[in-house]
């Protein structure tokens, strides 16, 4: 079977685990799947030509998704406007997202976990009477740590 090499970047699929009912997880854009490692710089006494880097931890960029604004009831931003409008009193509730590269049959090419992700932003694209555009939201999600699954 053949999948194609380098694979096509425009057909994928969301998932998000631990949101009931009909999630509504089409989206025209994804980005933020990235990662860097972090580095502190350690002077040597008496050696003023360099410094030492040194590897510190791992840093994850926001998870951003970008759609045409959903006007109707949607778990997903349910999810949102709960986690923005608790504040600091109520408890985050995290949830796995899954990013999901497909074939052209639809099967999954490469997958990744977003593990604990919970939103940090939503917005809304501007309004522009002189435009003919689609209303655009914008979802970012923080997360924990991201890992690749293994594909069959």
């Amino acid at each position: 079977m053949d999948f194609g090499y380098p694979p096509v970047a425009f057909y994928f699929k969301l998932s998000f685990g631990g949101v009931s009912g009909l999630v509504d997880a089409s989206f025209k854009e994804v980005s933020g799947i990235s990662m860097e490692m972090d580095t502190e710089e350690i002077s040597e006494g008496g050696n003023n030509y360099f410094k030492h880097r040194v590897p510190t931890s791992v840093k994850y960029s926001n998870l951003v998704l970008k759609r045409g604004l959903v006007p109707r009831a949607s778990t997903l931003i349910s999810w949102c406007e709960d986690t923005f409008s608790g504040g600091l009193s109520t408890y985050i509730r995290p949830k796995t997202i899954v990013v999901s590269l497909l074939n052209a049959n639809g099967l999954p090419l490469k997958s990744w976990n977003f593990v604990d992700a919970w939103p940090v932003k939503w917005s809304a694209s501007d309004l522009n009477s002189m435009n003919n555009e689609v209303l655009i939201e914008t979802l970012e999600f923080s997360y924990s740590y991201f890992e690749a699954v293994k594909v069959i």
